[in-house]
């Protein structure tokens, strides 16, 4: 019934949409071809490897007063006016005539003789100067075709402090490679890091399974040289404001970040497999989580807030739990005990390192308690040196040592409260200093005095050390 007035209503709107589509198409064209245009002018936005490539060199920008990282944008073609394969052009060197020495006569004169003759030799006349002038300019011409012309030649030790200030790649070598990978690794720290792991294990309540003992410090080194790469890959730009930190292989430009990154997952995979599969997947998430706090919390922190030096003190705790649960398997209160100590012990460490090195984390943009919070620097080392008493005498408590652990660490624990103390009230550079080396060796007496006072039966029935050989069967 509707059938053929449809037909023509539809084929009335198709024949006009069609008359616009053909009105409008030269516009459409003009548009499309300009919107093309104008993305050949601009190259940096096409899409290019480099905006896919993860591993880009990082550099600085400054916003306000603080620092941000980001990668170097692509530099656009700066078309130029002149052909650069255009021979027509000469470069026109400008030859300087020498100048004559001065005659005796004219030296001879004395002062009013040359006074009266400057007015006649600097008013010439106009007909002398008319036929002198092909003269001169012929006598110019000949005098500087036959001088030299004057160039500056750069000597050897000019041209060597000139690139010594340019940046330029360097080669590697081969020999180097394990210096830096050692100082990549932050090789002293992750030996640091391997001996509380050892202390863990070490003061465990079980016998002493030597394999395993060399199975999980490796893994556990392993895992801390991967952490401490990838944390010097993301501070490459502001390693190098800091004093302390601008000799590194990054930012010296020693090894390239590619294979920094290459490093560190050739350690930080096979650490974690071996903690998981060789010693216990407890032990191995423990050894990942580790990684994760410190290359992507602990780093940003740094930048951002305060609340790093906690975070890094947790980073810290965690590898004495690692070597208990290498040797148990689970997580006791021992094992919490000991990352309590590694724990407080951080904070008087850190905070006397950082309180000497305040102007390098400040030129560097880190945010440390020691630059934005200087008595909560103090007061949180005092705090945390004290608490070291407290949990030296916990450990009896929960029968991780005897009695006398409590009692021959009191003076090292005293003494430490005490430098903290002397740096809360003063706040100098040399208290911070006599606590950071007082903490430099407190630890290591600490665990040594906790584990010869180890209690190797919880239940106090046995209080003589377990065999260490396995009994037959």
């Amino acid at each position: 019934m509707y059938k053929t007035p449809c037909r023509r209503l539809s084929g009335f709107v198709g024949v006009h949409v069609k008359q616009k589509l053909l009105q409008n198409a030269p516009q459409s064209n003009q548009t499309f071809s300009c919107l093309i245009q104008l993305h050949r002018r601009d190259p940096s936005t096409w899409l290019t490897y480099q905006h896919l490539n993860f591993l880009k060199r990082l550099y600085v920008t400054k916003k306000g007063s603080e620092l941000h990282q980001r990668a170097i944008p692509k530099q656009s073609h700066i078309m130029n006016t002149v052909d650069e394969k255009d021979d027509s052009l000469e470069t026109e060197v400008e030859r300087i005539s020498a100048i004559n020495p001065l005659m005796p006569d004219s030296v001879s004169q004395p002062d009013f003789v040359a006074a009266k003759l400057q007015p006649k030799l600097s008013t010439p006349q106009p007909a002398m100067e008319k036929k002198t002038l092909p003269e001169r300019t012929v006598s110019q011409a000949e005098a500087s075709s036959a001088e030299p012309p004057h160039i500056y030649v750069e000597t050897e030790e000019v041209r060597q402090a000139r690139l010594d200030r340019q940046w330029k790649q360097l080669k590697l070598d081969l020999s180097e490679l394990p210096d830096i990978y050692s100082r990549l690794s932050k090789i002293k720290l992750t030996a640091l890091v391997v001996i509380t792991a050892a202390a863990g294990f070490s003061m465990a309540p079980v016998p002493f399974d030597p394999i395993n003992f060399v199975v999980s410090s490796l893994g556990t080194g392993l895992a801390s040289c991967a952490a401490n790469t990838i944390n010097q890959y993301f501070e490459v730009p502001f390693d190098s404001n800091m004093n302390r930190t601008k000799n590194r292989p990054l930012v010296r430009g020693q090894i390239s970040p590619l294979h920094a990154v290459s490093f560190a997952l050739a350690c930080g995979v096979p650490g974690v497999a071996l903690l998981t599969l060789a010693v216990n997947p407890l032990t191995g998430f423990l050894g990942a989580l580790n990684i994760f706090l410190y290359t992507c919390c602990y780093t940003p922190l740094k930048r951002l807030s305060i609340t790093n030096t906690w975070i890094g003190a947790l980073v810290g705790a965690i590898p004495p739990v690692m070597g208990w649960t290498a040797a148990t398997g689970c997580v006791d209160p021992g094992a919490l005990l000991l990352g309590g100590f590694l724990y407080s012990w951080q904070f008087p460490h850190f905070n006397a390192l950082s309180w000497n090195l305040r102007e390098d984390y400040s030129r560097g943009g880190y945010r440390m308690m020691s630059v934005t919070h200087p008595s909560m620097c103090k007061r949180v080392a005092l705090r945390h040196s004290l608490a070291l008493i407290g949990l030296s005498t916990m450990a009896p408590v929960l029968d991780v040592t005897t009695w006398t652990f409590p009692v021959i660490s009191l003076p090292i624990n005293l003494y430490i409260s005490y430098l903290a103390f002397r740096f809360y009230q003063k706040g100098d550079r040399n208290s911070a200093r006599k606590l950071f080396f007082c903490s430099l060796w407190h630890l290591p007496m600490l665990l040594l005095l906790a584990l010869t006072c180890k209690k190797y039966n919880r239940g106090g029935e046995d209080s003589g050390p377990a065999p260490l050989t396995v009994p037959a069967n």
